[in-house]
């Protein structure tokens, strides 16, 4: 198969599909790796580091999409790539349709197979391909929120984690899956006071048993919300549905309770984020506010440190990367069921439920589209 792996064209976004090691491997299978000049710059991988592992340097990424079977990202593509999407052409990379009706119906009227790295399951209904960017975003959500907590930054002018004789940073974490519990731990790591929200109780039981002393675990309701916010001094929403648009948890009434100069960091703004007042923001301009409440939704954030990003994200994608260029995506879905979940559209038909629901579009059944 031929891959092409293009550069990314998001505003500030650093990381590149695939490292080196990783073009390495494909070559290895006997794969054509088409490589997009620069691609891998933002992330400290330059053309000759692709040339040396086997990859051919192409100059635009009209000839990546020409040429290619099988396209990657990092991020969804963007409205200059909608047309040269080709009939039956595997993307495979972070979609997130469920949050970009237009990108929906640009794919679907392309006709190429979207394999979304969101969506693949793994053992125990885990989403193995965003795990690696959740534990990132989830770190990087504490870090933001403590320099945006400063008052140079627009914030209260709070240390996370105080000082003696002076209380810590109160920090609520709304949701305990991947990024929240990442969250919560590295807010903890800096001494502030956390509350770790979610729904199921078996989670928190868990969380009660591996989380630091000054993390508490609490089961999340509106009240709880409501209650927590009006204390808090960082908000972190971490909430995830699979493929589905995320839930309005913190409302604009809320927002109004809150301290002045508090910070939100919506995690979910990929998804649409779970504040009512959350639009997505740039590293370029991340920050914004509203009802005097710090919001930060930048919808790419490991983007900002690329050089741990990538690496991280290769890990993971790699095997699927392989097993679907040396097989086919077809072949592929028929017999890895975390896969076929990957599926979001194909040939022209959604094939996710949670895209079609959003949108209000004709749900096909993978199945269906496999023959």
């Amino acid at each position: 198969m031929i891959v092409g792996i293009l550069k990314e064209i998001k505003v500030e976004e650093n990381r590149v599909s695939m490292t080196p090691a990783g073009v390495e491997v494909m070559v290895g299978h006997g794969h054509t790796m088409l490589v997009e000049a620069g691609a891998g710059a933002g992330s400290g991988f330059a053309d000759e580091a692709y040339q040396k592992a086997g990859a051919e340097i192409v100059a635009t990424p009209a000839e990546i999409y020409r040429r290619s079977d099988m396209v990657m990202h990092v991020k969804e593509p963007q409205p200059s790539e909608y047309d040269l999407i080709r009939e039956g052409q595997i993307v495979f990379t972070y979609f997130h349709f469920a949050a970009a009706e237009g990108l929906t119906r640009a794919f679907i009227k392309s006709k190429g197979v979207a394999v979304a790295y969101e969506t693949i399951t793994g053992p125990g209904n885990s989403l193995p391909l965003l795990t690696p960017m959740s534990e990132v975003a989830g770190r990087m959500a504490a870090q933001q929120a403590a320099k945006y907590a400063e008052r140079a930054q627009g914030g209260r002018g709070i240390l996370l984690g105080g000082v003696p004789g002076v209380a810590p940073a109160t920090v609520v974490v709304i949701g305990g899956g991947v990024v929240g519990t990442h969250a919560a731990q590295m807010a903890c790591g800096m001494g502030a006071k956390v509350y770790l929200l979610d729904m199921s109780l078996e989670r928190l039981r868990h969380l009660s048993e591996v989380m630091p002393k000054n993390c508490f675990p609490v089961m999340s309701s509106p009240a709880t919300i409501r209650e927590l916010v009006r204390e808090a001094d960082v908000v972190i929403g971490a909430v995830l549905v699979h493929g589905a648009k995320a839930p309005k948890l913190v409302t604009r009434d809320m927002l109004k309770t809150m301290k002045p100069g508090a910070v939100l960091v919506d995690v979910a703004i990929d998804q649409g984020g779970c504040f009512e007042t959350s639009r997505p923001t740039t590293h370029r301009e991340p920050t914004y506010l509203e009802e005097g409440v710090l919001h930060y939704c930048v919808a790419n954030m490991p983007g900002a440190v690329p050089l741990t990003s990538t690496a991280a994200l290769t890990n993971a994608t790699l095997p699927y990367a392989v097993a679907l260029a040396d097989r086919g995506w077809r072949d592929v879905a028929r017999s890895n069921a975390g896969v076929r979940e990957g599926i979001n559209i194909a040939l022209g038909q959604v094939t996710y439920r949670g895209v079609a629901e959003a949108f209000g579009l004709e749900y096909t059944p993978v199945g269906e589209v496999l023959g």
